[in-house]
């Protein structure tokens, strides 16, 4: 017995509203993050089902106002965190998996809620961390410090990441010149670190990370409080995108 049309054809138009509002353009500053955060939504949310394919690279740029370099790097690495497969030829294209990755035995389950508290924590403590460094007359030792943490998270191998960014953040922290901020900043990164491990590391977000890091550092070396609070907020935003997107 055929299915009613009507029905079908009612879900299809459900459909792709829920994806016209979902791909829609994303902040410029974290064009990579905020594109895999678009994509895992229209995923986890069931807008696309199992084995159907996404739109063109094309579309896809224009809808969320990024450049096609910027949706190809988005699309290779969920497609290596599982999530997409792409195919060539004829009825080609990308499409999402058949079986979605499953969170690791023995991970914590995460609410919406969790994330929220520690990222807005986050924001409160390091936005402000990165302000208050860029306001005091640092020491030269610590200006050395702060290059030394940099220059040690550019160069880390992706095991030892987390731990050589976590450092690079409580370096903030300690410049920012307030013995008990340091001690808050070390716990709210223990929790954020425990939701990022649940994640896959994206070559292209720790690239942009690294940028990010250093736009933070220079601006905190140059005095510019405002400066290093804007590229510690774009830095933060770009985490939260990230672990959204993977974990809601």
């Amino acid at each position: 017995m055929s299915a009613d049309p009507e029905p079908l054809a009612q879900a299809e138009f459900a459909a792709k509203a829920a994806a016209e509002a979902l791909l829609r353009p994303v902040r410029p500053g974290n064009a990579f993050e905020d594109t895999v955060g678009r994509l895992l939504q229209t995923i986890r949310l069931g807008v696309l089902q199992p084995g159907e394919s996404l739109p063109p690279e094309r579309e896809l740029a224009t809808r969320l106002g990024v450049s096609r370099d910027t949706v190809r790097e988005a699309i290779k690495s969920l497609a290596d965190a599982g999530y997409l497969v792409s195919r060539r030829g004829r009825y080609g294209g990308t499409f999402l998996a058949d079986e979605l990755p499953r969170p690791s035995e023995g991970s914590p389950g995460v609410t919406r809620a969790e994330i929220d508290d520690a990222l807005r924590l986050r924001e409160i403590l390091e936005v402000g961390a990165a302000r208050m460094a860029a306001n005091r007359t640092l020491t030269a030792g610590e200006r050395e410090v702060l290059w030394s943490r940099l220059t040690d998270v550019r160069g880390a191998a992706p095991d030892d990441y987390r731990r050589l960014d976590s450092r690079l953040h409580l370096a903030i922290a300690e410049a920012a010149g307030s013995p008990s901020l340091v001690p808050l900043v070390a716990e709210n990164r223990m929790r954020l670190n425990a939701l990022l491990d649940q994640i896959p590391l994206l070559a292209r977000n720790i690239a942009h990370s690294d940028e990010q890091h250093e736009a933070i550092v220079i601006a905190i070396l140059a005095g510019d409080g405002e400066a290093a609070a804007a590229a510690m907020m774009a830095h933060v935003e770009g985490s939260a995108a990230l672990l959204h997107g993977f974990l809601d």
